[in-house]
């Protein structure tokens, strides 16, 4: 079995890899022998960051600035990855797109129209430049992260939940399509996770829902990250389609 878990000799682009799960994604694809595209927009000395600690740890990473959501800018980023990396065997979608969180009521249209056009533009572009590639090499992985969200939703996250579930739609559809060229496309959707994004949560919520999950607390960015590279892995080579909830049993399906 040796060689079917570790990545040495693939090439990952991790989209929004300077912070939370992206980077400790990004770590952990390096660490494991990924030469790793550590994506970024704004956060530059925080890519520059993921990337010295990958190096340090001994391993290959170099940082890529791209708005996910401009073709053109995606479309350069990725010739870039593979004329200093190589060709991308795995891309890992996993850029934040901001949203308010208020009621559905108090939106206005342009708001819910950016989450979702964001959301879709930035697993659209990138897959639209990786896939040529991949279906020349018959091989490749996708993995998109979405959010527990787009199944179970929440008072306030009506533009998260609703962009998500497009997100998991499409996936599913591209699963299909690129499924006959060895290619593998898969969601795999955080519950409440502990990273910047989500700090301004009051404590008191933090712990009901570490409360309600089986396993009792909240996921760290790690572990969505070792999901993401078991999905990634040889050992997962007929997976593909799938919603893996990361959710520590509070989403079970």
């Amino acid at each position: 079995m040796e060689g079917l878990l570790d990545m040495k000799g693939k090439v990952a682009l991790v989209t929004g890899a300077s912070r939370g799960i992206g980077r400790a994604t990004a770590k952990l694809l390096g660490a494991e022998g990924a030469a790793v595209a550590v994506n970024y927009f704004q956060s530059e000395d925080a890519a520059i960051a993921v990337v010295e600690e990958i190096i340090t740890a001994g391993g290959r990473a170099q940082a890529f600035r791209a708005d996910v959501r401009d073709g053109e800018q995606v479309r350069l980023m990725v010739a870039e990855v593979e004329k200093n990396l190589g060709p991308v065997d795995l891309l890992v979608s996993n850029a934040s797109i901001g949203f308010p969180v208020k009621p559905f009521t108090e939106f206005a249209w342009n708001e819910f129209e950016a989450k979702l056009s964001g959301e879709l533009k930035s697993i659209f572009f990138c897959c639209q430049a990786v896939l040529p590639g991949m279906i020349e090499r018959k091989s490749g992985s996708i993995i998109a992260i979405s959010s527990t969200l787009s199944r179970h939703s929440s008072p306030g996250f009506i533009a998260h939940s609703t962009a998500k579930s497009g997100l998991d739609a499409f996936v599913r559809s591209l699963a299909e399509e690129v499924g006959p060229f060895g290619i593998r496309v898969n969601v795999v959707a955080p519950g409440l996770t502990l990273t910047d994004a989500t700090s301004w949560l009051p404590e008191e919520q933090k712990a009901m829902m570490a409360d309600m999950t089986p396993l009792k607390r909240v996921a760290l960015p790690e572990d969505i990250a070792g999901v993401v590279f078991a999905i990634a892995s040889e050992h997962s080579r007929f997976v593909t389609g799938c919603y893996i909830p990361v959710s520590g049993g509070l989403l079970m399906l």
